[in-house]
Parts: structure tokens; C-alpha cells; sequence
């Protein structure tokens, strides 16, 4: 499941994923993203990893596309989580976008809420 957080602001994107993230949960942040890039600004994305487990076939899809089309509007992505498998989809993802792309330990969140914002 995707949460989308109070925090997100502006061009500020701040999610909580949990467990397995299907289609349907990527469908909840396009509409997000597309206002953001209305005000002329790039995404700016706070994604937090609590007991997250990945994608289901069709929510990796969704993901892969998203992330696809909009590499270029992202500025940047924080990813927050608490396994090494976390860390390294991190660095997978950083050729395929011009975001600048940061791995944070969960108890690392509240710096990587200052990133993010800054």
C-alpha cells in the first residue's frame, strides 16, 4: 500500500509505502506529479519504506513507466528505508533519471525530510 503523507507540499511528493505496491497504488501519485510540472517546477520525492516488500507484476510495470516518462521532472527522490535491497534499488534507479537520487537509513528520516526540502 502507498500512503500519500501530510508533507507533501508544493512540489514535494511524500509517500509511505508498506508491504506490496500494485498499479493501483502508482496510479495515486501521476495526478500528483502532473500538477506539480503545471506550476512549471520538478518533483521533488520523500519515499519511505516501512515492512515494504516491492511491486506486484502490474504495480512494477506502472512504476517502470512512470518513472520512464518523467525522468526528466524529477529533481529529486529521497528513498528511506531498512534493508540493504532498499539501498540498492537506490542506486539501480540513478542512471535512469537526471534526479539526484539519496538512500537513508530509517533512522536517518528526519535528514532526509531536511534533503528533500531543501
Amino acid at each position: 500500500m502507498l500512503q500519500i503523507l501530510e508533507l507533501t507540499r508544493d512540489n514535494i511528493i511524500c509517500t509511505k509505502a508498506d508491504g506490496n505496491l500494485t498499479e493501483l497504488d502508482m496510479e495515486k501519485i501521476h495526478p500528483l506529479i502532473h500538477n506539480i510540472l503545471k506550476t512549471g517546477k520538478k518533483v521533488r520525492w520523500y519515499f519511505e519504506m516501512e515492512n515494504f516488500t516491492g511491486w506486484s507484476i502490474e504495480g512494477l510495470w506502472a512504476d517502470a513507466k512512470m518513472d520512464l516518462s518523467h525522468a526528466k521532472d524529477y529533481e529529486k527522490i529521497a528513498m528511506v528505508g531498512e534493508k540493504k535491497w532498499q539501498d540498492w534499488i537506490t542506486q539501480f534507479m540513478k542512471p535512469f533519471t537526471n534526479a539526484e537520487i539519496r538512500y537513508f537509513d530509517r533512522n536517518e528520516k528526519e535528514s532526509a525530510r531536511q534533503w528533500i526540502g531543501q
